[in-house]
């Protein structure tokens, strides 16, 4: 991401969102009514074009099929820990995520979003125009990784590291060094209550070092000069249990494309195709021994 500039990814994603939103009840696969405030109506028309006339998923095939199953199934984990006495949730990344104003429950929960400053006053200022006002329940985290870390500003923010958290960590890991994943989990692993527990997604080595081709990752690394964003981590495919295990966590459950597939894709989607690349994993706190 370009240091004052909001991210042109967050806000390509969030079209996605938007356009799979405007779908019927039956033939969408995520619901999220914010979304389009948070786009610009030119982009969203060429988004619009290039996904009618084939070309974005000729250009990466199942992609726009795994971000839209990797919103839904997030949002199906999260109702999962609410219904089980979730009391704090962390956003990492936030961009432009809805959850903290489109789930009713989340209002009695403790929400903080954390971002890059650029990214989120150009957010804050969508919520005003939408709401008159910044929703109570959220705390608004701008965080300058060059300068601060995540430990620090969460504390400065009241951020209760006893309580049951859940950390949502969507569309991160991919653009950051693996130091930094690291340092994220480590913070996770320490600073969460009992029954804590992250939810991300990631892709597989081979995408990030070219063993698989993919024409989506072709294109991020052209386009990278305008939007300073590329993918630079993966984890190997079939290592994520023993990755995070290693790294304090347990109860490890791995999201992979055919799950997704079968869970998502019926009806109606039952020929969109999803791309088998990419996988989302949630796993749980280690209790201190």
């Amino acid at each position: 991401m370009k240091k004052d500039r909001p991210s042109i990814t967050a806000e390509g994603i969030a079209i996605l969102r938007a356009l799979e939103s405007k779908k019927p009840a039956g033939e969408r696969i995520c619901y999220d009514p914010y979304a389009q405030y948070f786009t610009s109506p030119l982009l969203t028309i060429i988004s619009r074009f290039f996904m009618a006339i084939g070309y974005a998923e000729k250009r990466g095939p199942g992609v726009q099929g795994f971000l839209v199953a990797r919103t839904r199934y997030i949002d199906d984990y999260l109702q999962s820990c609410l219904k089980q006495g979730l009391e704090q949730l962390v956003i990492l990344g936030a961009g432009y995520d809805s959850r903290a104003y489109r789930f009713e429950e989340l209002k009695r929960v403790k929400v903080f979003e954390v971002d890059h400053p650029a990214t989120q006053r150009r957010k804050m200022e969508k919520l005003k125009q939408v709401f008159g006002k910044l929703p109570e329940n959220v705390v608004y985290v701008s965080i300058d990784f060059g300068r601060e870390t995540l430990e620090k500003r969460l504390f400065e923010s009241g951020y209760d590291g006893q309580r049951k958290t859940l950390f949502i960590w969507e569309g991160v890991t991919m653009y950051i060094t693996a130091e930094a994943v690291d340092s994220t989990l480590a913070f996770v692993a320490k600073n969460s209550g009992k029954g804590s527990s992250v939810i991300f997604d990631y892709t597989y080595t081979s995408v990030i070092n070219g063993t698989y081709k993919r024409g989506e990752v072709s294109s991020m690394r052209r386009s990278a000069r305008i939007t300073g964003e590329r993918l630079i981590f993966g984890i190997e495919e079939g290592t994520i249990e023993e990755f995070l295990k290693q790294r304090g966590f347990h109860e490890i459950t791995n999201v992979a494309s055919e799950f997704l597939k079968k869970a998502y894709f019926t009806g109606a989607n039952q020929k969109r195709s999803i791309a088998p690349v990419y996988a989302i994993v949630h796993a749980a706190v280690k209790p201190a021994e």
